[in-house]
């Protein structure tokens, strides 16, 4: 039964007091039509306890603009929601469509630093958010006395010669929850083995964000990308305000599970009375990569699942014999659950 309004509602209970559904918890397909986001088709989408979330169809069935009683969660980047049509591939390309927003998938065999690789260019981050969803669909109906809402769809990346990688997502939640789950399939449809590098990077902002806000986990190990990281390692679960001339700083941590291989990550701002938590398999998700940057305008907290250390890139991977592979015909299932914690729903 969905909790709402400080009590619990069967299914006749609701249907007897609202004309459609949709006055408390819906999906609705929408078109963007100005700059360079026109043409992007989003699927709005709320729950009816305050949380509401687009994700957009051409970017991989990412999650752009996410908030929770009208406060916003997700840091947005000044280049906004960008059609992939405008992506730039090679080098830092990448951060000229990335528009921030609570989930941007990297990957499917290549995320990190630009490389080349033999005679690839590999820019940064790789290619699937920028490509667009196929066999988009979406639905809400009554499951028992559960009203339950869900996308799916599946986002393919291949090459005439190359990689064919397909990535299946559902994306459900349901009335009176404030919980997002994401479920993704990555499947080798090529007749040859293929890297298989995948990063799922959320990025929060903004009040969530600021000088009174903690990162909370446990883990086996917490290790600086580089000196600038390390210069911040006393500090890498605090933050602080927009400082000028800022240098990123990431920490590659191996979190801890639970008896039944879940991790469990929040991010909590204690003055303003919510945050986020984060909870997934840590066999297929080993790292979690904290992307730091304080700087002004620029200010974010990436929070980064990912399958392996390869924020090198994918040569550099290989190299230290660490590039995870997939067999033609094999998959991976990968699954994370993101949910608002609040003091006024506890």
């Amino acid at each position: 039964m969905a909790k709402l309004f400080s009590r619990e509602w069967t299914k006749p209970e609701l249907l007897s007091r609202v004309g459609q559904m949709d006055q408390l918890a819906g999906i609705r397909l929408l078109e963007a039509g100005d700059g360079k986001t026109r043409g992007c088709r989003v699927l709005d989408v709320w729950t009816g306890t305050g949380l509401r979330f687009q994700v957009n169809a051409e970017r991989a069935l990412d999650i752009s603009s996410c908030d929770f009683k009208g406060l916003p969660l997700a840091w947005r980047s000044p280049a906004g929601d960008v059609h992939p049509a405008f992506y730039e591939p090679q080098d830092l390309g990448w951060l000229r469509s990335f528009s921030g927003g609570l989930l941007v998938t990297c990957g499917l065999d290549h995320f990190g630093s630009p490389a080349k690789d033999g005679d690839t260019e590999l820019g940064l981050h790789g290619r699937i958010s920028n490509s667009p969803a196929t066999q988009v669909n979406y639905r809400t109906f009554w499951d028992g006395d559960d009203y339950k809402l869900e996308i799916t769809g599946e986002t393919r990346q291949a090459n005439v010669f190359g990689e064919n990688l397909v990535l299946r997502r559902r994306i459900s939640t349901a009335l009176g929850i404030n919980r997002i789950h994401i479920e993704d399939v990555v499947a080798n449809e090529g007749f040859e083995s293929a890297p298989h590098m995948l990063l799922y990077h959320f990025n929060m902002g903004f009040p969530l964000v600021s000088e009174n806000t903690r990162l909370h986990l446990q883990a086996e190990e917490t290790l600086p990308r580089n000196a600038d990281a390390q210069a911040g390692m006393a500090e890498w679960d605090r933050f602080q305000t927009p400082t000028p001339g800022f240098r990123e700083q990431v920490f590659i941590h191996r979190p801890k599970s639970d008896g039944d291989g879940v991790a469990t990550v929040e991010l909590n701002n204690p003055q303003m009375g919510f945050g986020l938590r984060w909870k997934y398999g840590t066999a297929n998700l080993p790292y979690l990569m904290e992307w730091k940057m304080m700087g002004q305008g620029a200010y974010v907290v990436g929070i980064e699942p990912t399958n392996c250390n390869g924020l090198a890139g994918r040569p550099a991977t290989r190299e230290l014999g660490q590039l995870p592979m997939l067999e033609s015909g094999e998959s991976r299932d990968y699954h994370i659950d993101v949910e608002v914690i609040s003091n006024s729903l506890r």
